[in-house]
C-alpha cells in the first residue's frame, strides 16, 4: 500500500506517518523501485496498534517507552503492563479533575442570573469607580 492509502485507511496523515517512522513507533517501511514507501500488511498492523494506543491516550513519549521495550522482548511484559497501568492512573486522575470543573460550570449555569449576573455588575459598577477615580 501507498502512504496515500494507508493515510486515508487509518485516517492518518502523510507527514504524522513519516514522523512515527522516523521517532522508530513505525519500523522503517520498504521502499519501491521507485523509492515510494510500500507499506505491508505488517506496517499497517503497526499503524493500527499506534493509533490504538495513541487513543487510549499513550502519550508519544509513552508509546516510545513501550515500544521501545516490546522490541527487547517478553522479559518487558510487566514493564510495558506497569506503564499502562500507570497511564490508566493519570487517566481517571484527569477524569476526576474534569469532573470537578464539569461540577463548578454546572454550578455557575444553574445560578447563572442569580450569583453570575450580580458579581458581574459588582465588577462593571467597580471598573466604573476605578474609571472616575483616575479622571
Amino acid at each position: 500500500m501507498t502512504i496515500t492509502e494507508v493515510s486515508s485507511k487509518f485516517n492518518i496523515s502523510a507527514d504524522t506517518l513519516r514522523y512515527y517512522e522516523r521517532i522508530g513507533l513505525l519500523p522503517p517501511v520498504k521502499r519501491n523501485t521507485s523509492g515510494a514507501r510500500d507499506y505491508t500488511k505488517r506496517d499497517c498492523e503497526w499503524v493500527h496498534f499506534i493509533k490504538c494506543m495513541r487513543t487510549a491516550g499513550l502519550s508519544i513519549e509513552i508509546l516510545i517507552e513501550y515500544v521501545s521495550l516490546f522490541q527487547k522482548g517478553n522479559s518487558t511484559i510487566r514493564e510495558r503492563k506497569n506503564l499502562l497501568i500507570e497511564q490508566r492512573r493519570q487517566l481517571a486522575e484527569r477524569i476526576e479533575e474534569m469532573k470537578q470543573v464539569l461540577e463548578r460550570l454546572d454550578k455557575k449555569i444553574d445560578g447563572y442570573e442569580d450569583r453570575v449576573v450580580k458579581y458581574e455588575k459588582k465588577l462593571k459598577n467597580n471598573d466604573m469607580n476605578r474609571k472616575g477615580e483616575i479622571s
